[in-house]
């Protein structure tokens, strides 16, 4: 024997130790990520101001309605306002100002005005409005090179901006002084709207910032597609100083879920303000339109019901601590009204079974949401070592299931690559690596629990109950490998706000399929290296029948329905989306399907069925998803670890539950079967 085939032998005995090292590094690393996301219990639900303006501008007496429905939402847990950098328009909105053009003052005075003006008329409601907002309108267009001059109508002051209506009501300034000062005074909590559309101005920056902490804001959502400070992604410079004020002043930021494209500028923003981040869900203008269609009330109750467990699922399962609710007012032609969603979105949160009252059943109470506290001790980098190996010795011994005389060469090769890999690009190290040991982890269990159920064929001593249910437990507890590595290695708070993905959800749901379904055609019988790959050829050159069209047509359509309910948009039919409420609302954690109505079950049976039938071992093959769904679950990193592990239990339990009813059906058909037949045959 070789030199190299004596190393590879004493290797694969220490592979799993290896493993299991690893293994219990995460552990404790689990542990502390756990303590971060307990850190912070706090929701926040905020609504939009400028959206109740506008829907007040339909109303017969805009500002008492805006003072009752915040009346309103203050009763029903609504604690925080949106309040955006002002525009004209947006102060006429408020009652503040009204707004003429050049053409529109000729009619007003009846007086003559150039033919060759474009100019904006400005009018002050209220003395208090001329006091407060007068100096900041004339600072914002100033400094736009705009020129401003007194002007009145009727002894109401106003003001003549030298800009063409449509371009000044465009123009941002700070946010309206009185508005913030009437919600603090209502004892709400103020969360800016910030644009990145005026010039940066370090110095009026800090102004502004100061002006803000002292109104009691301490959190930004950004408005727009670039974070205040960005120039580009080269020059940071201005990022850096906003930075630096922002934490001057303990302002952090809101990130919002789901979105299509990040905000530029924001995770540097993130980073240089140390994670001063919360996340938040969106309830936007689209969705509360939907509760203004025509509905009957059962449909109206329904859609309520499922905006409240909408609510209660992102708080709960996503580390959601910020709702921002939006609304708008929709004509209804049929019956000839303006509706808004208002009282909808009032009963959503503290109805019948509303949104709130869950929340804090849950745990969390109504508070200014807060970023984690991110716990994360120094000795946290020695853990990653030692996962390092575990997760090349992970990928390791799956090879060593196809060709174990390579597994020293791969076990190498896998240290070395992944070693430069980590001077290259740290971030990456992490991902792949996670990516490989999760992928590995459900395919190895279910390879090895293949070899179990054929053992078990061809030796059927013991209790086929016993041993099914010990075949589950004993393949789930490998996989569950795989959780510890991808938890432990992604263990970073830039995950935990999706501020960086853990994109491999989908491999980690097909690869396993097809490393397990590679072994079952070629590696589970005893044969040498030319016959798996005679084996191959023969499989590859066979004629294909309609059956088989038939046959690989359902399999497609079968893997485009898994992959697209994967992730964090995977799509679901309107039964699916009730069931799963159902199941949400009755455990408070819902497990996932495709584990305990499908994989665990079948898997249980198969094992059941080993002692007998050599094709049962298919069934254990099936198995493959479930255990994959079960390293996926974790894979979600900013669902939080306590709701990934009822998940999973919940599928165990419930999945075995209906695995005895499945084995039960199997033995009544099996006994009658053997029962009926040879009567009929004698008859």
């Amino acid at each position: 024997m070789s030199m190299y085939s004596k190393w590879n032998k004493l290797l694969l005995k220490g592979l799993w130790w290896l493993v299991i090292l690893g293994m219990l590094a995460a552990i404790p690393v689990a542990y502390e990520r756990h303590l971060s996301e307990q850190s912070s219990r706090k929701v926040e639900f905020v609504f939009d101001y400028r959206d109740l303006l506008e829907i007040s501008d339909t109303q017969t007496d805009p500002r008492r309605f805006v003072t009752e429905q915040l009346q309103q939402m203050k009763k029903h847990g609504i604690g925080s306002v949106a309040v955006y950098e002002s525009t004209l328009n947006e102060l006429k909105l408020s009652r503040r100002i009204e707004l003429f053009s050049s053409h529109e003052a000729t009619a007003l005075t009846q007086t003559p005005i150039s033919a060759n003006e474009n100019f904006t008329y400005l009018i002050f409601a209220e003395k208090d409005s001329e006091q407060q907002l007068l100096p900041l309108i004339n600072q914002t267009f100033n400094s736009l090179n705009v020129k401003t001059r007194p002007w009145s109508y009727k002894n109401q002051p106003g003001l003549i901006i030298e800009m063409a209506m449509e371009q000044a009501m465009l123009r941002t300034m700070d946010p309206d002084p009185i508005t913030m000062q009437m919600l603090k005074d209502q004892g709400f909590g103020i969360v800016v709207r910030m644009s990145n559309r005026r010039p940066f101005i370090a110095s009026q920056m800090d102004t502004l910032l100061g002006h803000l902490h002292n109104m009691g804001v301490s959190r930004f959502i950004i408005d727009g597609a670039t974070v205040p400070g960005f120039t580009s992604e080269k020059d940071t410079s201005k990022l850096e100083e906003m930075a630096e004020l922002m934490e001057k002043h303990h302002i952090g930021l809101a990130n919002i879920e789901l979105q299509k494209v990040q905000q530029k500028g924001f995770n540097t923003l993130a980073k240089r303000t140390h994670y001063n981040v919360v996340r938040l869900h969106s309830f936007t203008e689209t969705d509360g339109q939907k509760l203004t269609e025509n509905l009957t009330e059962e449909e109206l109750r329904e859609r309520v019901q499922g905006v409240a467990d909408r609510f209660v699922l992102a708080v709960k399962d996503r580390n959601i601590r910020m709702v921002f609710l939006n609304a708008r007012a929709v004509k209804n032609v049929d019956k000839g009204v303006i509706l808004h969603p208002l009282d909808a979105i009032y009963d959503s949160l503290d109805g019948p079974d509303g949104a709130i009252p869950r929340i804090k059943d849950a745990g969390f109470v109504l508070g200014t949401a807060h970023e984690f506290d991110y716990v994360h001790s120094g000795w946290q980098n020695v853990a990653k070592g030692l996962l390092w190996l575990g997760a090349i010795a992970l990928i390791a011994l799956t090879i060593s299931y196809f060709i174990p005389e390579i597994t020293l060469a791969a076990f190498v090769l896998g240290l070395l690559g992944s070693a430069g890999l980590l001077v290259l690009n740290s971030g990456l190290f992490g991902k792949v690596l996670a990516l490989g040991a999760g992928t590995c982890a459900p395919s190895l269990a279910i390879m090895y629990a293949l070899r179990a159920g054929k053992r078990k064929l061809e030796r059927p001593t013991g209790s086929k109950l016993g041993f099914s249910l010990s075949l589950l437990i004993r393949t789930s507890l490998i996989s569950v490998t795989g959780i510890l590595f991808i938890v432990g290695l992604l263990n970073q708070i830039h995950y935990m706000y999706v501020l960086d993905q853990f994109r491999g959800v989908s491999v980690l749901h097909l690869a396993p399929i097809a490393i397990v379904a590679v072994y079952w055609l070629l590696f589970t019988e005893k044969m040498s290296y030319g016959d798996r790959i005679a084996r191959a050829r023969q499989i590859l050159a066979s004629h294909i029948s309609v059956l088989w069209v038939i046959a690989a047509a359902v399999i497609a359509a079968a893997g485009f329905y898994y992959l697209s309910r994967t992730g964090n948009e995977g799509q679901a039919s309107a039964f699916e989306r009730y069931f799963r409420s159902f199941l949400e609302n009755t455990l408070g954690v819902r497990p996932r399907t495709k584990e305990f109505l499908i994989s665990h079950p079948l898997f249980l049976l198969g094992g059941y069925m080993a002692f007998k039938y050599r094709s049962a071992l298919i069934l254990l093959l099936v198995g493959v998803i479930g255990q994959a769904s079960i390293v996926d679950t974790f894979a979600h990193l900013h669902t939080p670890l306590v709701i990934s592990s009822i998940r999973v239990v919940y599928g165990l339990v419930f999945g075995t539950l209906i695995g005895l009813v499945l084995i039960a059906v199997w033995e009544i058909v099996s006994r009658s079967w053997q029962r009926w037949v040879p009567r009929l045959k004698e008859s």
